[in-house]
């Protein structure tokens, strides 16, 4: 096998293994929006979530790891929609925020 092959299989190979890495990282912080909303009493809306941001930052654990930023959407009734955040610092749960609701806002 050539050096330009082993090296290209390499490179494909990381890559995989940060792909189902950031797909691990994904279900986890959509596990995080479903305890949340649970635990406030709110739906969670689509069972879905959208990275938005994604940052290299420093973890508890090791030197470097990514900072990233998952919106969702939640809903009280189902009437009205609401966005959520959760942030997650490498595998660690680091903030979650909902946006302000009331369930008197959907009578004015």
């Amino acid at each position: 096998m050539s050096s330009e092959a082993l090296l290209t299989l390499t490179l494909v190979a990381a890559l995989g293994a940060w792909f189902w890495h950031h797909l691990g990282v994904r279900q986890r912080a959509l596990n995080y929006c479903r305890k949340v909303t649970h635990k406030e009493g709110v739906q969670l809306l689509d069972d879905s979530i959208i990275m938005t941001r994604m940052r290299p930052c420093r973890s508890p654990d090791s030197f470097f790891a990514f900072e990233r930023t998952y919106q969702f959407e939640f809903s009280t009734r189902g009437d009205r929609r609401f966005l959520g955040w959760v942030v997650l610092n490498g595998v660690r749960l680091k903030q979650v925020e909902l946006q302000p609701y009331s369930d008197d806002t959907l009578l004015q």
